[in-house]
Formats: C-alpha cells, structure tokens, sequence
C-alpha cells in the first residue's frame, strides 16, 4: 500500500512546514515537514534552510517512502487505506524501530483493531532534552488520539471475516 492524499495531508499538518532547521520538542534537528534528514542520508544540522516549499515537499515525499515499507513490512494483517495513513503517520512520527517494536502493532498483528487503536494513546510522551526524564506532550496526546480516530474510521468489518 502507499499513503493516500488524505494521509499525506495528515502528516503535513500534524509536522507543520518551517523551511530553516530548528530543534523540535525533543531537540531533533529538523527541516521542512518533519524531516530529520536528507535525500542522501546526511542528518539536520543547525543553519541549514530549503529555498521553498516545493523543496519541503519533495523531502517529505522521498522521506515517505521508508514509512511506508515498513508499514508494509511489519503488518501481517489485512488493514484499510486509513488504517495504513494512520500507521505512516505513527511511524513517521516515532520511528520505524518504534512501530516495529510496539504493542501498538502486536495487537493489530493478532486482528485486535480496538487494542490497535488504544495504543496509539500510549506513545503521548517526549525525552526532555534537558533532564532526559519522559514528559506528556500535549502536541503528541493531540496527534495520537487523532491517529487512533483515524485508524478507527477504517472499517475492518471486510477485513476480519
């Protein structure tokens, strides 16, 4: 499966668009729409800027694709278009080792959709880059209820017969 239109603009507004390099809550250094490196692999760094947003979104596209194989990868159960753009967004947001390592997909794996969906809600905290201790984030609880709702709106009832 790939992202459709509607996840694509999911992730974009959950990640926002600055074209400087910034340090986002957790203190990655990140560009564009969320994007912590480049096409070729080299890592964010402080000072760096794209010339446009057509540039951000080409990043973002090139970025996509990794999520999306390993949602591919890792889900051994059949799942809808929203499901797969809830599950990219996650991903894209906490890392592939994150998904692949979760309850989250453990239960979806076992056709346990609700327990999916509950926990999303699990992953609502960030490092604090200052004391290394583990924070709610109010940003993150927002994106996570709204991925679980998106990954609710798919239905299954084609899927668990």
């Amino acid at each position: 499966m790939q992202i459709s239109e509607h996840g694509y603009q999911v992730i974009k507004n959950f990640e926002g668009l600055r074209l400087a390099a910034y340090r986002d809550m957790a203190g990655i250094w990140t560009i564009g729409y969320g994007s912590t490196r480049y096409h070729d692999g080299k890592k964010v760094k402080p000072g760096d800027k794209l010339a446009s947003e057509t540039q951000a979104d080409a990043l973002f596209k090139s970025t996509l694709g990794q999520y999306e194989n390993a949602v591919n990868e890792f889900v051994k159960t059949p799942i809808s278009q929203n499901q797969f753009d809830a599950l990219v967004s996650f991903a894209y947001n906490e890392g592939t080792s994150a998904l692949k390592d979760s309850t989250l997909l453990a239960r979806l794996n076992v056709k346990d959709y609700q327990g999916a969906a509950a926990h999303f809600l699990a992953w609502d905290k960030i490092t604090d880059p200052k004391t290394g201790e583990k924070v709610v984030c109010d940003t993150l609880v927002q994106r996570r209820k709204e991925e679980s709702q998106l990954f609710l709106s798919g239905s299954t009832a084609h899927l668990t017969a």
